[in-house]
């Protein structure tokens, strides 16, 4: 059989475009967060920490828009008709995702659509610039925290120094910036806080609207003790870095 010599180097080509991009991501995943001090010019530090995050927010919304993308296959169908590879992704995401389920149907399929979902990138890239000083807290070089996430069990991460008397809680610690963003954007779109933020995603994507880390931002007052404060410094973030412009617009199936 004669090979397609012009249709091999294309498949060739398209291979190791495909390689680049993965080897790319997982160094910039697994190798330590950059030294952002090292930028005297604020405009410099700036450029240099959303170029290193977006990629990473970029690559874990497209893992959720690909198990969302699955959801959207399932809905039209009984849950007597979903194969055991089917059943088996819903569990995991049920359990992923803490939705309160007794028994899998279709109510669960629909719970979930409500929270596997995009979280806007302008509003990813502001919270993790605020929270971790341009990536240079203490949290964020030593334990690649960059969104001021807790946790609760002993050793789990780095006590705060100015951790109350009684309280338990430690700054997270993770492997890598990845995980980080990976365990943000399961908090956005599983803990109680922010049922509205995703009931409002919810609408906005039914009704084919943008849906813009700034209108997101209005439902993050229990994100920090701050509260409202919290909230228009980080739309005041998006605005000024012009962080908008990455909000892509919502796709046509809701």
């Amino acid at each position: 059989m004669k090979l397609d010599t012009n249709r091999v180097v294309v498949l060739i080509s398209l291979l190791m475009t495909v390689t680049f991009v993965i080897v790319a991501l997982f160094s910039k995943a697994s190798n330590p967060i950059p030294d952002f001090t090292v930028y005297d010019n604020v405009k410099d530090k700036k450029l240099a920490f959303f170029e290193y995050m977006l990629p990473l927010v970029k690559e874990q919304n497209s893992l959720i828009k690909d198990q969302r993308e699955r959801l959207l296959e399932l809905r039209h169908l009984s849950v007597s008709e979903f194969s055991r590879a089917q059943e088996d992704l819903v569990t995991k995401l049920i359990k992923e995702y803490r939705v309160k389920s007794d028994q899998l149907s279709k109510e669960d399929i629909n719970q979930l659509l409500l929270r596997v979902d995009e979280v806007p990138a302008s509003l990813a890239l502001a919270q993790a610039a605020l929270e971790s000083a341009w990536g240079t807290s203490r949290f964020a070089v030593q334990a690649n925290n960059l969104f001021g996430q807790w946790c609760y069990q002993a050793g789990c991460g780095i006590v705060p120094a100015r951790r109350g008397e009684g309280q338990v809680h430690e700054v997270a610690s993770f492997t890598n910036v990845a995980a980080a963003v990976a365990s943000y954007m399961r908090n956005i779109n599983s803990h109680r806080a922010y049922d509205g933020l995703r009931a409002a995603r919810a609408s906005l994507r039914a009704s084919g609207e943008s849906i813009s880390g700034h209108a997101m931002a209005e439902h993050l007052l229990r994100y920090s003790e701050r509260g409202h404060a919290y909230v228009e410094e980080i739309q005041s973030m998006i605005r000024i870095n012009k962080l908008a412009t990455l909000d892509q617009p919502p796709p046509t199936q809701s």
